[in-house]
C-alpha cells in the first residue's frame, strides 16, 4: 500500500482508529436464532479491515462482545481478534456492553480480577487519548453512569491532550429511530454532558442500535458502529423493524487537526469496478494541481445541438 498523497486542502490523518460493534459471540461457536454467524461474520469483516489500513492505531470493539456473558465466548472472540491486532500492531480497546458480563469480561479479555467493577481504561495513542467508559448496568439492558464514573471522567479531562480526547461507550446519548430501543437509552445523559462539555472531548464512539448513526451530544460528535453479528433492518416501519443477517459494517475513523470523520465500510461481497488503483494514484499524484483539475475535474464538453 503506497503513501496516499495530499490532493486536497486537509492534511493526512494523524490517527486511524478501527470502530467495530456488537460481535455478540456464543460459546462453542453457537448460531443467533436467526441465523446469524457471530464468528464467521467478524472473520470476515477482519479481511476486509486487513485491507483498509496496515496499522490501525487502535481497533475499538463497542460493547455487546459476548451475547450471554460466557466465558468460552468471551475466549473464543479474544483467539479470533488477537491475531489479527497482533499482525497489525495495534491495540484492542473492549467496551462492556449490556449483553456483557462484568466478571467473565475481566478475566478472559482482560486478564483481571472477577469483580463488578465497571470495565473503564484511559489509552494515549501517540497523543490522542481514548477513554473507555462502561455504561452497563450489571443484571440490565440499559444503560447508565454513576457518580463515582463521572467523576472519574472529569478528573481524567482535567488535564487535555496533545491531539484531544474520544470516549468510547456501548449505550450512545442519542434518540433510536426504533422507539423499543429508548426502553434502552443510557441514563444521566445530563451529568455526562456537564463532565464533557468545555474539556478536549472530540467525539464519542457507541454501538448498542445494530445500525449506523450520527448526531451531536454536549457539542460532541456521536458515531454509532453497526453489528459485526446482526444488523437492523431499517427499511420497514420503526415499530416492525427486526434483526437481519446482512449489511454488516464497521467504521474507519480518520483524525485530523481539524475534523474527525466516521466512514461506514460495508462488508459485503460484490462486484467493484477496478478504474481506481496505486498506478492511478502515482500519476495523479506526478501532475501538478491544475493539470489534475484538468485530468479529473474537468467535464466532456458536450456537442450542441
Amino acid at each position: 500500500m503506497i503513501d496516499m498523497p495530499v490532493f486536497g486542502r486537509h492534511p493526512q490523518a494523524s490517527h486511524t482508529i478501527i470502530h467495530l460493534s456488537d460481535p455478540h459471540f456464543l460459546a462453542d461457536g453457537a448460531m443467533h436464532a436467526g441465523g446469524s454467524d457471530s464468528e464467521g461474520n467478524l472473520k470476515r469483516t477482519l479481511e476486509a479491515v486487513r485491507r483498509v489500513h496496515p496499522h490501525p492505531d487502535a481497533i475499538v470493539v463497542t460493547g455487546d462482545l459476548a451475547d450471554l456473558g460466557e466465558p468460552d465466548a468471551y475466549r473464543r472472540l479474544r483467539a479470533i481478534l488477537e491475531p489479527v491486532a497482533a499482525d497489525l500492531g495495534s491495540p484492542i480497546v473492549w467496551v462492556a456492553g449490556n449483553h456483557d458480563e462484568r466478571p467473565e469480561l475481566r478475566v478472559e479479555l482482560l486478564g483481571a480480577a472477577a469483580t463488578q467493577e465497571p470495565v473503564t481504561g484511559v489509552w494515549d495513542l501517540n497523543g490522542l487519548r481514548l477513554i473507555a467508559l462502561d455504561t452497563s448496568v450489571p443484571g440490565w439492558h440499559h444503560g447508565d453512569l454513576d457518580g463515582e464514573q463521572l467523576d472519574w471522567l472529569a478528573g481524567v479531562l482535567a488535564d487535555p491532550a496533545p491531539h484531544g480526547t474520544l470516549l468510547a461507550m456501548h449505550h450512545p446519548p442519542l434518540p433510536a429511530h426504533l422507539p423499543l430501543f429508548d426502553i434502552l437509552e443510557l441514563r444521566h445523559q445530563d451529568e455526562l454532558a456537564q463532565a464533557i462539555r468545555g474539556t478536549d472531548v472530540r467525539g464519542i464512539l457507541a454501538g448498542h442500535l445494530h445500525y449506523s448513526c450520527s448526531g451531536m451530544f454536549a457539542d460532541v460528535p456521536v458515531s454509532v458502529a453497526s453489528s459485526t453479528c446482526y444488523t437492523m433492518n431499517l427499511a420497514r416501519p420503526a415499530v416492525e423493524v427486526n434483526g437481519m443477517d446482512a449489511a454488516q459494517a464497521f467504521q474507519l475513523v480518520h483524525v485530523r487537526p481539524d475534523v474527525i470523520t466516521h466512514t461506514v465500510v460495508p462488508v459485503a461481497d460484490a462486484p467493484t469496478g477496478d478504474y481506481f488503483d496505486e498506478e492511478w494514484v502515482r500519476r495523479m499524484a506526478a501532475l501538478s494541481p491544475q493539470e489534475r483539475l484538468e485530468a479529473f475535474s474537468r467535464k466532456p464538453s458536450r456537442p450542441r445541438a
